[in-house]
């Protein structure tokens, strides 16, 4: 396995075979970050709102902080739902799924994965996906 340095110098090429275990190894390591960081948030939120559970006098200020509760806890919600996506991404890379468009079967993108690592559909499949919903939404 490529030493951490390794992948962290590293970005997956067209040049190279697709999906070969250095792209995967660098996938890997880029959603475990990316979920870790999500976490981390995730716990100092809890703390922040521990914390900021006292009560405020004015009526503005409680008003205020109720919208802020609000917002972030839409905010980890929101991510909780990513780290569910992370998790398969992460499972579709040990069963050797990861990087293929569920609908065509297709290589999705490098560029793509890189910029959205929990893609499951390549660039044309989530396109026609789109415009689907689109017809559908406006009838």
């Amino acid at each position: 396995m490529s030493s951490v340095v390794d992948l962290v110098e590293y970005r997956p090429s067209d040049d190279e075979p697709f999906m070969n275990s250095r792209q995967r190894e660098y996938f890997r390591a880029k959603l475990n970050s990316w979920k870790d960081e999500i976490l981390r948030e995730s716990r100092e939120t809890l703390a922040n709102l521990q914390e900021e559970s006292q009560n405020h006098p004015d009526m503005a200020d409680r008003a205020s902080s109720e919208s802020d509760r609000s917002l972030e806890l839409r905010t980890r919600d929101r991510q909780r739902k990513l780290i569910s996506k992370i998790d398969a991404a992460l499972k579709r890379i040990d069963d050797g799924t990861y990087g293929y468009c569920e609908e065509t079967g297709d290589p999705i993108g490098l560029a793509r994965l890189d910029a959205r690592p929990t893609a499951t559909l390549s660039l044309e499949a989530q396109e026609m996906h789109e415009r689907r919903e689109k017809v559908y939404r406006d009838e």
